[in-house]
């Protein structure tokens, strides 16, 4: 009796073809999504001072444009981004109190780190360290969000670390909350795209992030309170771009990184970010960079 030839299965190997065209589809049609939210937009980088630049579709993450945006960078006070978000949300009462501790003053000015005005002893509430950090820069308000959520700088910089991971900042690693010159201290233009996108979805953060001032409430210390402005505003002043404008940023600064912008415009109904560092560090070329990517889009 003759045995039947069994037929061979070609279920593997069509599964694996579907798949190949799905992700095919996905890819296409994020393409597709991109050409038409995107329309023809191109920008230059060339001209710009900074050595690292990335330019996304703060909608949809998208790169228009990129300059050494995967290479390791050093992020100065862009680091507060992180600190920021990181704090709003391991503290949602933004009317909670923290103490500023006394001893975290001595390497504040050993390490000349800029400071929003508070004093050792002022009890300040969890909004207005954000304000500190985010507007003048303000190395106490770090510090001290730090402390009091953490126990201390060096356990809060693991926690950034951890919400580095999660975001997808798989080039960072962070040994201070304040941005402070540290060679285990580094990121990418790309990362800090990643983060900033991130952070801007939080209404608390865009809030403080847009702000081109605030007034601190009333403190143990400071009973009439006092204003505080934004580094990239007053950078800026009154110059602007064709179609559009700034609507925030952070600024950072150290002799290590250079002239630094993680910022957000409005450019003819959309809005961008670009994250740009090491720009010649004298007078404000990251700002003019900034103008002159975003006025590129503005021309078109």
């Amino acid at each position: 009796m003759k045995k039947k030839k069994r037929k061979k299965k070609h279920g593997r190997p069509f599964y694996t073809f579907s798949v190949f065209l799905i992700v095919l589809l996905f890819v296409g049609l994020a393409l597709a999504e991109n050409m038409i939210l995107n329309p023809r937009i191109k920008v230059d980088l060339s001209g710009i001072d900074s050595e690292y630049a990335i330019l996304v579709d703060a909608g949809t993450g998208f790169k228009l444009a990129g300059k050494a945006e995967t290479e390791k960078m050093y992020p100065a006070s862009m680091t507060k981004i992180l600190t920021a978000i990181l704090a709003l949300e391991k503290c949602p009462d933004l009317d909670e109190r923290m103490t500023v501790p006394s001893d975290i003053f001595d390497s504040i000015y050993a390490e000349q780190a800029s400071t929003a005005g508070f004093e050792a002893g002022e009890e300040v509430t969890v909004r207005d360290l954000l304000y500190g950090v985010m507007l003048p820069s303000g190395a106490e308000c770090c510090l001290t969000l730090a402390r009091c959520i953490a126990g201390s700088e060096e356990a809060y910089a693991e926690l950034m670390n951890q919400k580095a991971q999660k975001i997808g900042m798989r080039s960072s690693h962070f040994v201070n909350c304040t941005g402070l010159h540290d060679d285990e201290h580094y990121s990418t233009a790309k990362d800090i795209a990643k983060l900033l996108r991130y952070a801007l979805k939080n209404v608390d953060f865009r809030a403080i992030f847009t702000s081109q001032n605030h007034t601190m409430s009333p403190t143990n210390v400071h009973p009439d309170g006092f204003t505080v402005y934004s580094t990239m505003f007053r950078s800026l002043g009154d110059r602007g771009f064709t179609g559009g404008k700034l609507l925030g940023g952070k600024t950072g600064n150290t002799s290590r990184a250079g002239l630094c912008l993680a910022s957000l415009a409005e450019v003819k109904g959309k809005e961008y970010i670009l994250v740009t560092a090491k720009a010649e560090d004298a007078g404000d070329a990251h700002v003019t960079d900034a103008l002159k990517v975003y006025g590129q889009i503005g021309e078109q």
